[in-house]
C-alpha cells in the first residue's frame, strides 16, 4: 500500500510519527462511457474556456475569485494556513464510541507507526481498546481540514473522517408522517429485531452485485441477451401490519428449528 499523508497523530504531550492509508477499496466494474452510436470511447479534455486549447496538469494552477479577479493560491498557501494541522492529527477529546451519529461517518483510514513509534502507537492503541473511547481529532489532509474520529481495529488505529455538522442537511426538509403505531405493533416489532439480531459479522456478507453484472457481460459478449428477471415490490397497508409482523415471526422461529 501507499501513504497518502504522512505525519503525526498526538494526545496530551505524546506525539506519534504516522503514515496514513486508505483502509477501503472499490470493488466497482471500470465502465467506459461511449457514444451509443458507434461505441466510440468519449474522453473529456481540461479546457481553456478562453481559448479552446487543452490545458496540462502542470500548468493548472488554483484559484479564489474575488470581485472580477482571480487571487491564485500555491502549494505553500495551503500549508500556512495552518502548518500545524497539516502535519498533525491531534485529538482534542475522547468520547464514546455510542455517542457518535452513525450518519456523520465517511471514510476510513489505517494509521501506521513511522521508525521510533512504535511503543507509542501501542499505549494509545490499547489505551483505546479497553476504555472503548474515540479520540476526536481535527487535521489537514488535500487543502481541505478533517473532522475524524481515531479508534481501533483488529491490531490497528483506524481513522475515521466524519462530517462536520454543517453538512449534515435538516430532517425538517423531510415529509415524514404523523401516523399512531400501536403499542402491540411496537412490541411486536421488537420481538422480530430479537430474532433476527446476532453478532455482525461482515464477512457473512458479500457484494454480489459485480458478479451478477459481469454474468450478463459475459452472455452479451457471446450473443446472448439475459432475460429480464420480474420483482414486484409492494408496500405493507396499515391494516396488514400485524399479520405481516406475525407471519415474519413464525417465519423466522421456523427457520430456527431446522
Amino acid at each position: 500500500m501507499r501513504s497518502i499523508w504522512n505525519g503525526s497523530i498526538s494526545f496530551g504531550l505524546v506525539s506519534i510519527p504516522v503514515k496514513l492509508y486508505s483502509a477501503s477499496e472499490s470493488r466497482k466494474l471500470d465502465l467506459d462511457m461511449l457514444d451509443k452510436h458507434d461505441n466510440a470511447r468519449i474522453r473529456y479534455k481540461r479546457v481553456n474556456e478562453d481559448t479552446g486549447k487543452e490545458v496540462e496538469w502542470k500548468d493548472i494552477v488554483k484559484g479564489f475569485k474575488k470581485d472580477e479577479d482571480y487571487i491564485v493560491l500555491e502549494k505553500e498557501d495551503f500549508e500556512n494556513a495552518n502548518l500545524k494541522k497539516s502535519k498533525t492529527i491531534d485529538i482534542e477529546e475522547f468520547v464514546a464510541e455510542d455517542d457518535v451519529a452513525e450518519v456523520l461517518y465517511k471514510k476510513p483510514y489505517f494509521l501506521e507507526p513511522q521508525k521510533e513509534g512504535g511503543k507509542s502507537y501501542n499505549l494509545l492503541r490499547d489505551a483505546l481498546k479497553k476504555t472503548g473511547k474515540l479520540g476526536v481529532a481535527t487535521f489537514v489532509m488535500r487543502q481541505k481540514e478533517h473532522l475524524s474520529l481515531v479508534g481501533v481495529y483488529d491490531k490497528a488505529l483506524v481513522l475515521h473522517v466524519i462530517r462536520f455538522s454543517d453538512e449534515i442537511r435538516e430532517t425538517k426538509d423531510l415529509k415524514l408522517p404523523n401516523t399512531k403505531v400501536a403499542k402491540k405493533e411496537v412490541d411486536m416489532a421488537i420481538s422480530l429485531i430479537e430474532q433476527y439480531t446476532t453478532e455482525f459479522d461482515p464477512d457473512k456478507f458479500k457484494d454480489v452485485y459485480n458478479d451478477q453484472l459481469m454474468k450478463i457481460i459475459e452472455s452479451k459478449s457471446t450473443g446472448k441477451k439475459p432475460k429480464p428477471q420480474k420483482f414486484k415490490e409492494e408496500p405493507t397497508q396499515a391494516k396488514d401490519l400485524m399479520a405481516k409482523l406475525k407471519a415474519s415471526l413464525d417465519k423466522k422461529k421456523k427457520s430456527k428449528a431446522s
